[in-house]
């Protein structure tokens, strides 16, 4: 348990530091509704207040027996998980956001579990709804990628 509250307060320097160094930032212009400053000094803040909750919180935490071991397939499914994102992150600009959701999703939601059809289904639903959500509703634009040629 000390081996937490110290993990907890090291993360909590750490977001002191970056909330310091973000704090006299200023965007020549505003794109965004909160603001370039504002957005990460409120997560900085609310992950400083998870830390220090951490930090001081009054009971340990306790392994329970329904919880999954961390096994060889677990991890495995946590390595798989954490490359399929990064490939995400890599084709997002290229493919576009509809695109890249779907091949990624798609072996996503297969990797824990999902049918074929139901997860192609419901991840190509996903995409179109996500990207509508932000485009239209949100005003924030995502890229289209191989679809450009769908835009007005």
């Amino acid at each position: 348990m000390i081996l937490q509250r110290i993990f907890a307060l090291i993360l909590l320097a750490v977001c002191a530091a970056l909330a310091v160094m973000a704090w006299p930032y200023q965007a020549a212009f505003s794109y965004e509704p909160v603001g370039p400053r504002a957005y990460p000094l409120l997560m900085l803040g609310l992950m400083g207040l998870a830390l220090l909750y951490l930090a001081f919180r009054p009971t340990p935490i306790v392994q329970k027996d329904d919880e999954p071991e961390l096994d060889r397939e677990t991890l495995t499914k946590i390595g798989l998980c954490v490359a399929l994102l990064l490939v995400f992150a890599a084709t997002f600009e290229s493919l576009g956001f509809i695109v890249s959701s779907i091949l990624i999703g798609v072996p996503m939601a297969r990797l824990y579990g999902g049918r074929w059809l139901h997860s192609t289904i419901i991840v190509f639903g996903m995409s179109l709804f996500l990207y509508w959500l932000f485009d239209r509703v949100m005003d924030v634009p995502l890229p289209l990628g191989l679809l450009d040629v769908l835009e007005n």
